[in-house]
């Protein structure tokens, strides 16, 4: 066997999504050898940040107080509290999201200025929450102007042309396995260069895991199932990053690192496959059409609260999970399609990625037509018919093994829907009363139908769409301190070690408790990347 090949730097990064770049960004400045290692090829360069849709959570902006809202910290943190359900227990999880609300503007909206990104004028409100668990009171989701393509290619930019550029050093087709060690220590990452096959070690001074999540492996999801919710759906789509498999978390385990909350796990309720996966069970995120009717496997509407996108994603992953088939359906037509139907993520929101003003205007007012055009023609999941009974009759055909499914009960959710909506004279649906919610906010006034019933000649095709339960994000993670040093057990902190990003379950091994306000994924990997560069530095000065 070949020799391994070695490699010296000041720092070793594992990992080439946003969290190790910000991270290499902070160093840089210092003029230490900065060695970043990735899997990926390096057209990839970015990790799924680079496929997001390029949101990110901030706090009392000028973008927010120019649409009319007035934010602070300090309601910020109440709504984090009471959307998170921490427990006694999470210490670090409660200083970290103390330190985001404090921080994400200042440190994260600002900065990333700096860097050359930038913001939409309009903040989006997602994760309202319900009654139980309040959310999002005001708006604060900040969209990317260029989606995930328009926040990491600045900020790849910046490190190319940096001033200590040639301090940088960036290895793709890497695969870090494990962490070195000498007497306890940590002293850099070992892995194998998949390109020739040959192992390698990297010795620094530091090393920062940012490698991302568990979400890769469904395997490891499963493993990690949330137990109040029973067992794991059979499928899982995988909407996550393909090299996001926890390796390093076992490799920091060994090193004595505290890894906490696997079993919290941030999943959509409306995955669809690929129609051109890239890898195993590839999906995609459907941004749940508000006014579809949501149903069950077997057809029957959920109640007594209707499933309505835009409040609370984990309640909605909850309930379908706790069916003995954890799938469902949306059942629509093609006006509401074309008015409400997104995907997240930058692949089908081109206009928004390749910075196409006017396109991106005209889609925000006038719907997703081409969208729901190549969906109807490429997608398995979507379901399309010219009447009830040929929808119904379709959905039976299509559905699941194992489910039996009720085209009797399909067919009158939908007509007492509609007749809630059509007949002034009986009482108004309470999904109609939840999009009215909705719709008090302009952008989502623009965005979504009013008062449509679905079995409506004038809006057909009648359209289904099979949706399972779809991966995305570790909401658990290595535990770190607020300087993002990876913690023991024991809470001491392990020398010359950090994580970072989804690694850290973006910072203290789990910011987010049980749910996410949205945004703080990406939010959470540039301050914690940050916080742990600012760290290295100020040890090298003194």
């Amino acid at each position: 066997m070949s020799a391994a090949q070695n490699h010296q730097a000041d720092v070793v990064i594992a990992g080439g999504g946003i969290a190790g770049i910000v991270a290499a960004l902070e160093l840089l400045d210092s003029g230490q050898q900065i060695l970043i290692l990735d899997r990926d090829e390096k057209s990839r360069f970015g990790g799924l940040a680079r496929d997001s849709f390029g949101a990110m959570f901030f706090v009392d902006t000028a973008i927010q107080r120019c649409s009319g809202f007035r934010d602070s910290p300090e309601l910020a943190l109440k709504d984090w509290h009471s959307y998170a359900q921490f427990s006694d227990t999470d210490y670090w999880p409660k200083q970290w999201a103390e330190y985001y609300v404090n921080s994400c503007t200042t440190e994260g909206y600002h900065w990333l200025k700096q860097q050359g990104v930038r913001f939409l004028p309009i903040p989006n409100w997602v994760e309202r929450g319900t009654d139980r668990h309040p959310g999002n009171s005001v708006p604060r989701f900040h969209i990317v102007w260029g989606s995930g393509k328009g926040l990491i290619e600045p900020l790849i930019a910046r490190l190319y042309s940096h001033k200590n550029a040639a301090k940088l050093k960036v290895l793709f087709r890497h695969q870090v396995t494990d962490i070195e060690t000498q007497n306890g220590v940590v002293t850099g990452l070992r892995g194998v260069d998949e390109s020739s096959g040959r192992e390698f070690v990297a010795q620094a001074e530091n090393t920062i895991i940012a490698s991302g999540g568990i979400c890769g492996s469904i395997e490891r999801i499963k493993e990690n199932w949330f137990a109040d919710w029973g067992e794991p759906p059979q499928l899982i789509l995988n909407g996550s990053h393909r090299y996001a498999e926890g390796r390093l978390h076992d490799a920091a385990q060994k090193t004595g690192a505290n890894v906490t909350h696997l079993d919290r796990n941030w999943l959509y309720p409306a995955g669809i496959r690929h129609p051109q996966p890239r890898h195993p069970n590839h999906g995609l995120s459907i941004i749940p059409c508000k006014s579809a009717l949501w149903l069950d496997a077997q057809g029957r509407r959920f109640g007594p609260e209707p499933l309505v996108g835009g409040f609370d994603a984990r309640e909605i992953v909850e309930t379908i999970c706790r069916q003995e088939h954890k799938y469902s359906w949306q059942v629509l037509n093609k006006r509401i399609a074309v008015r409400e139907l997104s995907i997240s993520g930058s692949e089908h929101n081109p206009a928004l990625r390749d910075k196409k003003a006017l396109k991106f205007i005209r889609g925000f007012l006038f719907g997703a037509e081409g969208l729901v055009e190549k969906m109807l023609s490429e997608s398995e999941d979507f379901i399309v018919a010219t009447s009830l009974d040929e929808l119904a009759d379709k959905m039976k055909i299509h559905s699941e093994e194992g489910a039996v499914f009720d085209t009797r009960a399909m067919k009158q959710a939908v007509r007492d829907y509609d007749k809630s909506v059509t007949n002034r004279n009986m009482p108004q649906d309470r999904q109609s009363e939840l999009i009215d919610k909705l719709r008090e906010y302009w952008p989502d006034r623009i965005r979504s139908c009013k008062l449509q019933a679905i079995d409506d000649a004038r809006a057909y095709p009648l359209i289904a769409i099979r949706e399972h339960i779809l991966s995305r994000k570790s909401l658990g993670g290595i535990q770190t301190d607020l300087q993002s040093r990876v913690l023991s057990k024991q809470g001491e902190v392990l020398p010359n070690l950090y994580a970072v990003g989804e690694a850290a379950g973006y910072g203290g091994g789990g910011i987010h408790g049980h749910r996410s306000l949205e945004g703080t994924f990406l939010g959470g990997c540039v301050l914690s990347a940050r916080l742990a560069g600012a760290d290295i530095l100020d040890r090298k000065v003194n």
